[in-house]
């Protein structure tokens, strides 16, 4: 049996090398957006390290936990 690998068209429109500032910070910002609410629609925090350095659980309904 052979395995495929499935391909996405992805929505970036121009490389994140070739942006100015503002754009690449909008490009970031919208990431993190899309990442958290997919995550959300699945029912799985976002999982991320806080400016301490902590990792912490965040998650749809605000909830904000630390991992031990």
């Amino acid at each position: 049996m052979k395995d495929y690998v499935a391909s996405k068209t992805g929505l970036m429109e121009k490389r994140p090398a070739k942006m100015n500032v503002e754009e690449l910070r909008q490009w970031k910002r919208d990431s993190y957006e899309r990442a958290r609410a997919y995550l959300f629609s699945i029912g799985q925090p976002l999982v991320y390290y806080n400016a301490e350095g902590k990792a912490v659980a965040e998650y749809e309904d605000g909830t904000v936990m630390l991992i031990q």
